[in-house]
This record gives structure tokens, C-alpha cells and sequence, in this order.
């Protein structure tokens, strides 16, 4: 339909009509693709901020989008449509019916369910906490992988002698502080972090220029924490070197304990880069809510947040069952063994079967 506009002036003594045209589909078209810019930016649970990010353009531009007051290039229509994982075609159509194809995640209106935000300061708050708290984190994990040593090393040295007695008793002593010692650092930093649980569990939205600060931090850290992982991962692989040439020399008892402990050694040192690096890179990915803590991740896991704690319970269950009934304590460690191992496999298969439904 076409509004005409007829309007009367005078030029020269003479009345002249001037009829104007505007096209209501023209306008109605623009306010239909704004209205889905915003709607399936909401379903994201991201501020006009943040996906001005992804897309590389202003947030007013992307205001302007949303208010009907500018219509994105083709250019910014692909990558809308690649962002929010619908076709262009449903995006440039004049109906605001459902669109080809739905995001994974829906989440509630706003105006029902006002998202978090977090703040520059509440950021940053965090990332200096996590920088802070990985080094003592890291630490203790180091000691508790450390603790056996002794153990080891003296029941080698004492074994068959009069000593054994001792030796074991020292060793166990040594292995219980170094636990201790362990806990006291990793418990109270995990404590501390605690109450950032809600950026693993929660949806949230970034404050004004909070994303594209810490995107900057993430692609600056980046080659550094890629170095530390793999320094990490090449000392873990490296860890058994010991041992096998210790197997190859065919040594006695004693040096095939030192071989074992120097690759416990070699393990809590090769693990210090790899928690450290993985903390920080976790707390970036959390507040930017990629990698495993996307909004799609953060439904399912709520979904199947039960299942850790049903499937050790299950084990524990068969465990006691099968070694009180054969009375097997000394060989029924292999259920833990083989639980260990399945684990992953039943997790990754559980989330996919939740993704599905969530879909």
C-alpha cells in the first residue's frame, strides 16, 4: 500500500500540487527485522554491548538496528545470521514467524527476568583473585602429589630389615602433613572464589565496555598461556622416563621406588603451568561466556548437575556390595579403577543426550 501526500505551494503566483510518496511495507519490513535482532539477541543473553563486539560495529549501531533506525549491510546480516544460528532468509522475511532455525537456548524475557550484570569492577575483582589464588591452588595440588614420596623411598630403603617398622611410620607421618599442607592452600583459595560460583552457573550479561576489555585481555594472555600448557602437558609426558629406564636396567626395588618418586616429582612440577594457565583462561572464558560456559552449556549442566554425585554413590554401592558379599577388599580396588575410566565417557554422553533435549 502507498500513501500519497498532496500538498499545495505557491511558485510564481502559481498553486502547484506536490504529491510525496511513503511506503508503510518499507517501514513496517525494518521494524519487523529490528523486533528480531532484539528478540534473538535476548535469546543469546547478550547486551547490545556484546554483540556489538562479535559483530565489530558501535553499540549505537546496533541500537540503531533494534529501534528501526538503520538496517544492518548484507555484510552484518550473514553474521547476524551465523551469530544467532538462523537463516538469512528468515531474518530479511516480512512475517515474525518462527524462524528456520531455532537457537539452542532460549532464555526468559528480560522485562520477566532482569539478567546480572557485571560490572568493570566486579571483573577485574575476579581475574585478580583467580591470578592470586592459582599459584596457591597450583601449590597445593603440587604437595599432595608429593606426599607418597617418602613413603615409598623409606619402605624401599627398610625393606626386610628391622627398620621396616619405622620406615613405614615415618613415611605415613610425612605423607599426612604433606596432605595438610596441601589443604591449607587449596581450601581457602577455593573458598575465596566461591563467591564467583554464579559466573559457572548463572546467565549473565557484561556491563557497558566490559566485554571488549576483557576480550583484549584474553587475546593478549593467549600466547602465554598456550606456552605454559604446553610445558605443562611435555613435563607430564616426559614424567615417565624414569621409570622405564629403570625397567630397562632391570634396577632393584629401591630404584625402581626412587624412579617412581622422581616421576611423582617431575608430575607436581609439570602441573604448575598447566593449573595456572587453565584457571586463567577458565576465568576469562567464564566471563565471556565461551568455550564450556556458554549459555547453552550452563542449561545442560544444570540439567545433569546430579549425575556426578549419583554415578560415585552407584560405585560406592557396587563396591561395598560385591566385596562384602565375596569378601574381596584386597582385589575389588580394580571397580574403582574401571569406574575411573568409564566416567568420562557416560558424562560426555549424558550432556550430549541432555543437549538433545534442551533442543
Amino acid at each position: 500500500m502507498v500513501v500519497v501526500n498532496r500538498r499545495m505551494w505557491y511558485a510564481g503566483g502559481r498553486k502547484t500540487a506536490v504529491i510525496s510518496y511513503e511506503c508503510p511495507y518499507k517501514k513496517e519490513k525494518t521494524m519487523i527485522l529490528a523486533e528480531k535482532i532484539a528478540q534473538l539477541r535476548k535469546q543469546k543473553g547478550w547486551s547490545q554491548e556484546e554483540l556489538a563486539n562479535r559483530l565489530q560495529v558501535s553499540r549505537q549501531a546496533v541500537s540503531k538496528w533494534e529501534g528501526g533506525a538503520s538496517i544492518p549491510d548484507l555484510d552484518k546480516i550473514l553474521k547476524l545470521s551465523a551469530l544467532f544460528e538462523v537463516t538469512t532468509d528468515y531474518l530479511l522475511k516480512d512475517t515474525l514467524e518462527a524462524p528456520d532455525a531455532a537457537p539452542a537456548a532460549v532464555l526468559p524475557a528480560p522485562e520477566a527476568e532482569p539478567l546480572r550484570t557485571v560490572t568493570l569492577e566486579e571483573a577485574n575483582d575476579y581475574l585478580s583473585l583467580v591470578q592470586a589464588a592459582c599459584g596457591r591452588i597450583a601449590a597445593g595440588v603440587g604437595l599432595c602429589i608429593l606426599c607418597p614420596i617418602a613413603l615409598l623411598l623409606l619402605g624401599a630403603w627398610a625393606d626386610g630389615t628391622p627398620r621396616e617398622g619405622f620406615a613405614a611410620g615415618a613415611g605415613m607421618i610425612t605423607l599426612l602433613v604433606l596432605v595438610a599442607l596441601g589443604l591449607l592452600l587449596i581450601l581457602p583459595a577455593a573458598m575465596q572464589l566461591e563467591s564467583y560460583d554464579y559466573l559457572e552457573k548463572e546467565v549473565f550479561q557484561l556491563g557497558y565496555g566490559v566485554a571488549g576489555i576483557v576480550e583484549k585481555q584474553k587475546k593478549e594472555c593467549g600466547p602465554h598461556l598456550l606456552r605454559q600448557s604446553t610445558w605443562g602437558v611435555v613435563g607430564c609426558v616426559l614424567s615417565v622416563v624414569p621409570l622405564m629406564a629403570a625397567v630397562m636396567l632391570d634396577g632393584s626395588d629401591f630404584w625402581m621406588a626412587a624412579a617412581v618418586c622422581l616421576l611423582l616429582a617431575i608430575v607436581a612440577i609439570s602441573v604448575q603451568p598447566l593449573i595456572r594457565a587453565g584457571m586463567q583462561k577458565e576465568a576469562l572464558d567464564k566471563l565471556l561466556q565461551t568455550g564450556d560456559y556458554t549459555v547453552e552449556s550452563k542449561r545442560v549442566t544444570r540439567r545433569v548437575g546430579w549425575f556426578a554425585g549419583a554415578y560415585w554413590c552407584g560405585v560406592t554401592a557396587v563396591y561395598l556390595g560385591v566385596s562384602f558379599r565375596h569378601d574381596s577388599w584386597n582385589t575389588s580396588w580394580w571397580i574403582w579403577a574401571v569406574a575411573g575410566v568409564l566416567f568420562a565417557a557416560v558424562w560426555l554422553a549424558v550432556r550430549a543426550w541432555a543437549g538433545r533435549s534442551e533442543e
